[in-house]
């Protein structure tokens, strides 16, 4: 009986505590009227810029950018002067299990590892939980499309491209198993001592296993008719008519050649490489088989003792150089960590990229990689609105100020936990003297 009044009293006390401290912003209304922003930088996303720029949008869609303030069908728009703000199209994140995990900690709220190695069937897009509290934390910094990829196994299933607003997977889904996941096996692995504690580099006992399954499933894939149903095999098709792009999850130089050696050996139309830590070591293999490269490891330490420290910084002006499609990534930091895409690309810029070319790869780039670059990823007549406006340059941590953004011409709620908590600290202690 006292169990079940304590039970009774927690629930009742669970009731009492504030909803708002729990739930996210609220999904954007459709717009409801033509608008026109005037007095822009508009960076267009393809490395150009528009001083005392105009975009017109309508019904989610760009109609227009330029610099022609005084067009007589912008009488019928809502004007919104920014007053030389910045305009810049919603960053594109690659590789990421937003919306697939919460607390890493907490097993119930992780849905990105199915049991197994070949999991081809699997489909991100119906996990996808559009009421995760990280989501504001990302769209606060800018990212405004994410690519949701599944994880683990060596096929690990199909990713879909969402918009970060919505009420459920299916509004927010911007293009459903566009990609494939596959991880290649590493000859090693690392593993600790038993007798001395320290970690060791030593043979991948499992290495000609996994690679024979991989050999398997590709033959039988190739192969497969329809008949009789496999679903894995059936998900795996539309890599052979280019209908879907496979990404290998590479880093060292020996992997990425045996991955991509495997792939074009089976016909695979489209490859990206994700990760890439090594791919200058094998550019002209990339470039040989067209494949892209969502670089993942720009705030990372270098590869080697021997490599400069500032090593992982440079590789995307690299890569860009060796005429190489990049973009970039944050797959491989902490969930929590890759909404600092844009400062991964302020990084970059700062050695040897352009600026407009280092925003490039975290919004057109990723757009073209990811098969989006129709509908978002720079800011052009006929793709969807979706883009923000900073108060400074977005690519810097120390100046960029989201004021507004809007996906698909929905203006979105950016007032979140982390706004909400800031506030009401800054509303408490602003005032009090500083100690001395």
């Amino acid at each position: 009986m006292r169990t079940r009044i304590r039970v009774m009293l927690f629930a009742a006390l669970c009731l009492s505590i504030p909803l708002s401290q729990a739930i996210v912003p609220k999904p954007a209304e459709e717009q409801s009227e033509p608008i026109a922003i005037i007095g822009a930088v508009i960076h267009v996303g393809d490395g150009s810029v528009i001083t005392d720029g105009v975009m017109a949008f309508d019904e989610g869609v760009i109609t227009y950018v330029g610099t022609d303030a005084n067009r007589p069908d912008f009488f019928s728009h809502q004007l919104i002067d920014v007053q030389g703000a910045h305009v810049y199209p919603g960053f594109v994140l690659p590789n990421s299990t937003l919306g697939l995990s919460e607390i890493a900690n907490l097993r119930a709220t992780n849905d990105v590892v199915e049991e197994g190695d070949i999991n081809a069937s699997i489909r991100s897009a119906i996990a996808y939980n559009t009421d995760s509290e990280l989501i504001p934390t990302f769209r606060f910094n800018g990212i405004l499309t994410a690519q949701i990829a599944p994880q683990g196994g060596l096929i690990s299933g199909r990713s879909s491209v969402m918009n970060l607003d919505g009420w459920n997977w299916e509004d927010a889904l911007l293009a459903e198993n566009g990609g494939m996941h596959m991880h290649w096996p590493s000859r090693t692995r690392r593993e600790r001592n038993d007798i001395t504690g320290q970690f060791e580099t030593v043979d991948n006992e499992d290495y000609a296993h996994q690679t024979q399954l991989l050999h398997s499933l590709f033959q039988n894939a190739v192969s497969y008719t329809g008949t009789p149903l496999n679903l894995n095999l059936q998900a795996m098709a539309p890599l052979f008519t280019g209908d879907a792009k496979l990404f290998i999850h590479a880093n060292d130089a020996r992997t990425i050649v045996s991955s991509v050696q495997f792939a074009s050996s089976y016909g695979v139309q489209e490859i990206v490489l994700v990760g890439g830590r090594d791919a200058m070591k094998v550019k002209d293999l990339l470039l040989s088989e067209s494949v892209a490269v969502v670089y993942e490891s720009v705030h990372s330490l270098p590869g080697r003792e021997w490599y400069d420290v500032d090593e992982p910084y440079k590789v995307p002006f690299q890569l860009h150089e060796a005429g190489i499609l990049v973009g970039i990534g944050g797959g491989e930091t902490a969930l929590d960590s890759q909404r600092n895409l844009p400062f991964f690309a302020g990084t970059a810029a700062a050695y040897g990229l352009d600026r407009e070319t280092a925003l490039a790869m975290v919004t057109q780039h990723n757009a073209e990689i990811l098969g989006v670059d129709d509908q978002v990823g720079t800011l052009e007549v006929g793709k969807n609105a979706t883009f923000f406006v900073s108060v400074g340059d977005a690519l810097d941590m120390r100046t960029s100020q989201v004021q507004e953004a809007f996906v698909q011409g929905r203006l979105i709620d950016l007032f979140g936990t982390q706004q909400e908590l800031y506030q009401r600290y800054y509303e408490r202690y602003s005032n009090q003297p500083l100690e001395q």
